[in-house]
């Protein structure tokens, strides 16, 4: 199928947070705070699916507020951390919506995003996905993680979906 008929498909936008939302690092103050740098434009491509029907997903093995205060920010309502499973969270999630896999758009970086990655519509990575992630996905960005490779990606979806 081609890529543009896939994307026109796409229902449901799901995406990994660490080396994707982010850019991987894990940053610490002195007395113990952690930070996540986010990119204004990957929140407003998550926004800009909402506005066009998708729903959007925060799928993270990770468990922090930081991620449940930007997931409320750009009120995504389906925000799963410490999911150490990320394909059985996504199963759950077209079984309640009555989607397909096929309807799925999933972005993630490394290792633990390859059995979603393999069992979704579209797939994808930012540029600077691990080798094993480039492989394997049906699209890698030109933007890195936390450097606006998911707006690229809604971009991508919502310009095959206006044809």
């Amino acid at each position: 199928m081609s890529l543009q008929r896939i994307l026109r498909g796409v229902r449901l936008f799901a995406t990994d947070v660490d080396g994707v939302l982010t850019d991987a690092g894990m940053y610490y103050s002195e007395s113990g705070d952690e930070w996540k740098k986010f990119h204004t434009r990957d929140g407003m491509g998550i926004k800009l699916l909402q506005k066009a029907g998708l729903i959007t997903a925060i799928i993270t093995q990770e468990s922090t507020k930081i991620v449940m205060r930007r997931a409320q920010k750009l009120t995504i309502p389906e925000v799963h951390q410490g999911a150490y499973d990320k394909l059985g969270v996504l199963k759950d999630l077209i079984a309640r919506h009555g989607l397909t896999m096929e309807q799925v758009a999933y972005i993630g970086d490394d290792v633990n995003d390859l059995q979603a990655l393999g069992a979704v519509g579209f797939s994808a990575c930012p540029a600077d996905g691990i080798p094993q992630v480039q492989k394997t996905v049906r699209y890698v960005c030109k933007k890195k993680g936390g450097e606006g490779a998911v707006r690229e990606i809604a971009d991508l979806i919502l310009a095959a979906q206006e044809q």
